[in-house]
């Protein structure tokens, strides 16, 4: 297991310096948190969302600041740390296509939705109830929908463009309706199919499926074993279980490298298939006994 670089002694002692304007104390903050990489991107979205405003802002303007020098090598880094949290992944994934992505405004974005459901939300609601609203805010009033025109579009596959645009692929459409409901304490998991990819909600006595490339329709493990059939699968129950995040940001790059190459941009093919190929080194090395 690799240790957390931010325990809970270094994580109060940078909340205590995150509002400290002295010039020099920002600077050599600054300077630690770009040593750590994305081990600090969690803890910098934590405080960025917190009930202190003040630390609240400091916490974004750090955010906005921590721009690396080379996302590709950072985006490395998360994948042999073995850290991974989704948020995370999916903004160091970004940052390849964006380096300037402006991370605070990203996770902005995503707070609002958040904000919007809650205040859409009666309780005691259930997890189906709850998953209504998401689609009402998400489809219906944010106007997020399947990129069918331009499926292949390399922009479908990056958190900001995803935000930008409100268009993307099954994956990242998915991957937007996890992390708002993540922020409204509504565990979702993500369920890669073969040739598809949903929301699946298993807190309820039925699990149902969310299909974020169709509006939200919700569907049953029954119609989501239908529709492989249907595309001349042979489908087992195991292709509905949840999908690692190792999986999830994997397929994220591959997308990424199948529509370059259909884009003609040979170079961003060979680099998204090669962290793809990272992810699975990665795994191999730390999966043998």
């Amino acid at each position: 297991m690799v240790s957390d670089p931010l325990n809970a002694g270094l994580q109060d002692a940078f909340l205590a310096l995150l509002d400290d304007t002295a010039p020099a104390v920002r600077a050599a903050v600054l300077a630690e948190f770009t040593r750590l990489g994305a081990a600090v991107i969690p803890f910098l979205q934590e405080a960025a969302r917190g009930r202190d405003r003040a630390l609240a802002w400091h916490a974004a303007w750090f955010l906005q600041e921590l721009k690396f020098s080379d996302p590709v090598a950072e985006f490395k880094g998360f994948i042999r740390s073995l850290h991974y949290e989704l948020e995370t992944g999916w903004i160091l994934l970004s940052r390849i296509s964006s380096p300037r992505l402006d991370i605070a405004a990203c996770c902005s974005a995503l707070d609002e939705f958040a904000r919007r459901s809650r205040e859409l939300m009666v309780e005691p609601s259930s997890a189906r109830e709850k998953c209504r609203v998401l689609n009402r805010v998400l489809f219906h009033e944010s106007g997020f929908r399947g990129n069918l025109e331009h499926y292949t579009d390399p922009r479908n596959s990056f958190l900001d463009q995803v935000l930008a645009r409100r268009q993307g692929l099954p994956l990242t459409l998915s991957l937007v309706y996890l992390l708002v409901a993540q922020r409204i304490g509504l565990t979702l998991e993500p369920v890669g199919l073969p040739g598809h990819f949903v929301v699946g909600c298993f807190l309820d006595d039925a699990p149902f499926f969310i299909d974020a490339f169709d509006q939200g329709v919700f569907r049953t493990p029954e119609e989501m074993l239908a529709i492989l059939r249907q595309n001349d699968m042979d489908p087992k129950m195991s292709d509905l279980a949840p999908t690692p995040v190792r999986e999830v940001l994997s397929r994220c790059c591959r997308n990424a490298a199948r529509h370059y190459a259909a884009a003609q941009d040979l170079p961003n093919a060979r680099l998204f298939a090669g962290l793809v190929e990272e992810f699975e080194a990665t795994y191999e090395r730390h999966a043998s006994p």
